[in-house]
């Protein structure tokens, strides 16, 4: 392998910016779907592919592209995925209809995934063992950051300008990231020929396509039927069954499989990936109830909103570095085992303060303890699941930790959505039911049906105008219908919200009881090991 003798800092900063710029786009986008519905008359099934097509080609390629970049050079896929990328913004921006912008957001997908594994890969061969978790300090504050600061920097651009400036703003990040790398992340291969394991590919590729769409897609199918005999479960069958083949297929490929099983037996690296997807699940699991309670229980603005949440990744940014550094010398067990239950306790707070008559500072407690937690979770996450890795090999492995983190998300989105559109079947109309007495008598039935009805989608903003006044009503009475529909949709939602985070709140827990198991080197051997020596600054997990 090549050496690499310059400074290791300015590639980690190279690196970051194109990878910010990335996951930023998998949080902005959902801040403005309104905007987007209005300037290009999108339907709801367009808007949802609008948000899912990225995430889907985003998820499906990750392992496929982590494998290129060991085959012909992290840098060179690094910098074609930061053009497309590029390239495909711009054409979001111009997009003049729903087809256009969903197919510029699949291409998207592509250029995601392509420049993901490169960034975990080059850090894992520039920076020595004693200095990998200071620098994966820096990169998970910016995963941290990232994941958090989509509503806020989404809500400024549609507020002060227009939507299609959360698109252009990838352009000159982008410019400037691609001339950045150019110059400095240094093209570090192997020396010996490499081969793309194409029958691997392919079924995980499909296998992915189909766990990923069904996913997605299941709760606009009400998890029942697409065409025919094909349904949303058989679909995830299949995929998952295709997983197992794909496994089956690795364990008795000889030569370079897709996804080495060397890198699996490190009880480590595969408990990091667990890891990664519980974190996932829980952010999105946790993210999407809050954020739509913000906007449409507390009334605020998507920008005030985005606000709201900004405590938390600042406290994150600041915190990571310094357990990234921590985790250099400690090592990151305990450390990951603590951010996780803080995480986790913060939002229990949040959760626990979450009332109709709530203010956005009521929530600033929860969301510092919260921050604190995610600052000390990513980068001994990434160092913990890294450090073990050959460098031959580093490419295959962030392909994998991305992807089971990406999957995370979508499963967590999944499955709290389709969580909070249960409670709120039940939850709406017994609200209905205990505001019923304040109207008049011969309109409470189709009151209380119209909220029954209402519970149908997770578009729950629309729900507090959807009880349609009956004909006649005077306007006094009308004003005062409105009022009580709106009091009836906050209880409603707040009263679904509540039961539905504690599941991500509950796949927190369990991640950071999993890191109990995490094998940390026995200190007889560290004693044994000379001071000052390159086995010396390596710290226990």
């Amino acid at each position: 392998m090549s050496r690499f003798n310059g400074n290791p800092w300015a590639v980690l900063f190279a690196l970051c910016l194109g990878f910010f710029m990335i996951l930023l786009d998998t949080t902005i986008v959902t801040i403005a779907v309104p905007a987007i519905s209005d300037g290009l008359h999108a339907s709801l099934d367009d808007i949802l592919w609008i948000q899912s097509g990225y995430v889907l080609v985003y998820a499906v390629l990750l392992i496929t592209a982590g494998r290129l970049g060991d085959m012909v050079g992290g840098k060179r896929i690094y910098l074609i995925g930061l053009v497309v990328f590029v390239l495909a913004s711009a054409a979001c921006g111009v997009a003049r209809n729903p087809d256009q912008l969903i197919a510029a957001r699949l291409v998207q997908g592509v250029g995601g995934a392509l420049l993901t594994p490169q960034t975990l890969a080059i850090i894992n061969r520039i920076f020595p063992p004693e200095r990998r978790g200071a620098a994966f300090g820096v990169w998970g504050a910016v995963a941290g950051v990232a994941a958090i600061a989509g509503p806020t920097l989404g809500g400024l651009l549609i507020t002060y300008a227009s939507w299609e400036w959360i698109f252009y703003l990838n352009v000159p990040i982008g410019i400037v990231g691609f001339l950045l790398a150019l110059l400095v992340v240094p093209n570090i291969t192997e020396h010996r020929q490499h081969r793309l394991d194409i029958l691997g590919t392919a079924l995980i590729t499909v296998a992915l396509f189909l766990v990923t769409y069904g996913l997605i897609e299941g709760e606009n199918y009400h998890w029942g039927q697409v065409w025919h005999f094909v349904s949303i479960p058989l679909i995830i069958a299949l995929g998952v069954a295709l997983v197992i083949v794909f496994l089956i297929t690795q364990y008795f490929e000889k030569n370079e499989p897709l996804v080495p099983f060397t890198i699996l037996r490190d009880r480590n690296y595969s408990l990091m990936n667990f890891v990664a997807m519980a974190m996932s699940f829980g952010m999105m699991g946790l993210f999407l109830p809050i954020t739509i309670y913000l906007q449409s229980v507390l009334g605020l603005s998507a920008f005030d909103a985005g606000l709201t949440i900004a405590p938390m990744s600042l406290v994150s940014l600041v915190v990571a570095p310094f357990a990234g550094r921590l985790a250099d010398k400690i090592g990151g067990k305990y450390i990951l085992f603590v951010g996780l239950l803080l995480f986790a306790a913060g939002m229990a707070l949040i959760l626990d303060q979450s009332t109709v008559d709530s203010s956005r500072w009521t929530f600033l407690p929860g969301l510092l303890i919260s921050g604190l937690g995610m600052g000390c979770i990513f980068a001994p996450m990434t160092t913990v699941a890294m450090r073990n890795i050959p460098a031959a090999l580093s490419g295959a492995a962030s392909g994998v930790f991305n992807t089971t983190r990406q999957l995370g998300a979508v499963v967590g989105s999944a499955a709290v959505g389709a969580l909070l559109q249960a409670q709120l079947s039940g939850k709406l109309a017994a609200s209905a039911q205990a505001h019923a007495d304040k109207i008049p008598p011969q309109f409470r039935e189709q009151f209380v049906a119209g909220f029954s009805r209402s519970s149908g989608g997770l578009d729950v903003g629309r729900t507090q105008t959807e009880v349609k006044p009956p004909p006649g009503m005077p306007q006094q009475a009308v004003e005062q219908l409105k009022q009580i529909a709106a009091d009836t949709f906050h209880v409603g939602y707040v009263n679904a919200m509540r039961p539905t985070l504690i599941l991500p709140i509950g796949v927190l827990v369990l991640a950071a009881l999993s890191c109990l198991f995490i094998k940390r080197r026995k200190r007889s051997r560290e004693a044994a090991v000379p001071a000052g020596s390159p086995a010396a600054a390596e710290p226990a997990e």
